[in-house]
């Protein structure tokens, strides 16, 4: 499956020894995961282990420094056998980049080797009640307070706040509204003043839990990633980072649905036929094949231009837009093809269908990344 244009076999190595673990550890648990929503973090460990939790990390820090087109390839093989641990690692690496991106050394050498070997997971805290789609009308603000801040607010939506050994939080600073006076915080997960409410009811990714998180907290002004006024700057580079990630979550999904939707028809028969004879539905299974075939290559192709180190905003919209779309369609047909069976809890299809509604929404809407491609092209 990996023998795309491009892709090292050092990347596949990497690949494939995740893949034995995902559909090893991961895959026969995923039903249990998202029927008594049981938190991924259990996994955190094993996974630092094999090095996911620093795939993004360079070595000087701990981490593995793995190549965008490999963290890629991994978040595949863990989607497909459990989306929720995908979403899990997802949020991690959005805290990680942040301090990569944003903070300085110092800051670095804190944080990021605990974060690669597992030790501590990262929380990413910008989406707000009233500020989701235009983060620069956030209400948190960070005041100055002797040789530190002192932050209030609400964040809404936050993966892994209970578990996070630390949180990225995004506060408005500057005195004006909009974008120029938010920055990014790193605050310690114990500090005193932060309260994570219990985890919401979510409709899919039930093992990737989601909290309110109210602040009121003193942070040193040590912990502030960058110059005051750069924290909307660091945000829209991690979400070009992270906007890969929900690409190969959702071609990962795809994956899991698609296969299912061939083993099925290959099994079903009808009259003594087998389904996979039925023109109708191969036509269905050609269309839903090349879907994932043209995430694969936008995905992929975002991802050699984050390796090159040339600008890939524009990229990585069209990336995470058609696959989240296609994820849509292809879990959708595949449901489709199993009947009134693929509705049963006790088929995947029903899961895979609502892990992959999601993924249209965070990281930027379908709606947000249009309007960010738009641009782009009409700049």
């Amino acid at each position: 499956m990996h023998k795309r244009l491009g892709i090292e076999n050092n990347d596949i190595e990497i690949a494939d020894a995740i893949a034995r673990f995902a559909q090893s550890e991961l895959a026969p648990r995923a039903a249990q995961v998202d029927r008594e929503e049981l938190s991924t973090t259990r996994y955190v460990a094993s996974l630092a282990e094999l090095g996911v939790m620093g795939m993004n990390v360079p070595e000087r820090w701990g981490g593995v420094e793995a190549s965008p087109v490999a963290i890629v390839l991994a978040l595949v093989e863990i989607a497909k056998a459990c989306a929720s641990t995908s979403s899990m690692v997802g949020a991690h690496y959005l805290a990680t980049d942040s301090i990569l991106i944003g903070g300085d050394d110092a800051l670095r050498e804190r944080y990021l080797p605990d974060a690669a070997c597992g030790r501590k997971l990262g929380a990413f805290a910008l989406t707000e009640p009233r500020a989701g789609s235009n983060p620069a009308d956030m209400a948190t603000r960070a005041t100055r307070d002797g040789d530190g801040y002192r932050i209030k607010g609400v964040k809404h939506f936050i993966s892994n706040a209970e578990a996070a050994g630390f949180i990225v939080v995004y506060a408005k600073t500057g005195p004006g509204a909009g974008a120029r006076g938010i920055s990014a915080f790193v605050i310690d997960g114990r500090t005193p003043g932060i309260d994570v409410a219990p985890a919401e009811k979510l409709m899919g990714i039930r093992g990737a839990p989601a909290h309110e998180v109210a602040l009121d907290c003193f942070v040193p002004a040590a912990n502030r990633l960058g110059q005051e006024g750069s924290g909307f700057r660091t945000a829209m580079k991690v979400l070009d980072n992270s906007r890969l990630d929900v690409a190969a979550t959702s071609i990962g999904i795809a994956e899991a649905a698609l296969s299912a939707a061939v083993d099925w028809l290959k099994a079903r028969q009808v009259g003594g036929d087998p389904l996979s004879n039925k023109q109708g539905l191969q036509w269905m299974i050609a269309d839903m094949k090349t879907r994932l075939e043209a995430a694969w290559l936008l995905t992929l192709q975002a991802a050699a231009k984050r390796a090159a180190g040339v600008p890939f905003t524009q990229d990585a919209s069209m990336a995470k837009l058609y696959a989240s779309e296609m994820v849509a369609f292809v879990t959708d047909a595949a449901l489709q093809m199993h009947g009134g069976y693929g509705f049963t809890r006790d088929m995947p299809l029903e899961r895979l269908v609502r892990d992959a509604r999601i993924l249209r929404i965070y990281e930027g809407s379908s709606e947000i990344q249009r309007t960010v491609i738009a641009r782009s092209v009409l700049a």
